[in-house]
């Protein structure tokens, strides 16, 4: 907010920005760390709730690991990182009770996490757009 109490020029711009980088810096995270885990963990791609779970944790790590070079302060990072699993344990007892596919859970997971990073980036918006 300028003096006045309108937006800053440009802040939308920063924000939209800064929500693209995190959504690089999730895919870089899931390209990077999902071979570590395959590798420790084989057969992890048959356990569907295993796997969402570890892929939101390496989404999170990659987009944790960002906003602290960005140095944002823990519980931004935390809420973002949350933003991540949040989709997945919603959806979760759906796949468990045979009314989601694990493609399904997959998808609509991904699809929800976009909504709930931009909740938490609204709830903050003052870090996004300065």
């Amino acid at each position: 907010m300028d003096a006045g109490g309108g937006q800053r020029p440009g802040g939308a711009l920063r924000f939209a920005r800064h929500f693209l980088e995190m959504v690089v810096a999730m895919v870089v995270g899931m390209v990077a760390l999902g071979p570590v885990w395959s590798s420790a963990w084989p057969g992890l791609d048959d356990v569907v709730t295993a796997h969402v779970l570890v892929m939101a944790t390496n989404m999170s790590l990659g987009m944790a690991l960002w906003m602290r070079v960005r140095r944002h302060a823990w519980p931004g990072v935390v809420e973002m990182c949350a933003a991540m699993y949040v989709p997945f344990v919603v959806l979760l007892p759906f796949h468990w009770g045979g009314a989601l596919s694990g493609t399904a859970l997959m998808t609509a997971g991904h699809v929800l996490m976009v909504p709930a990073m931009l909740a938490a980036m609204l709830r903050r918006r003052h870090e996004y757009t300065c």
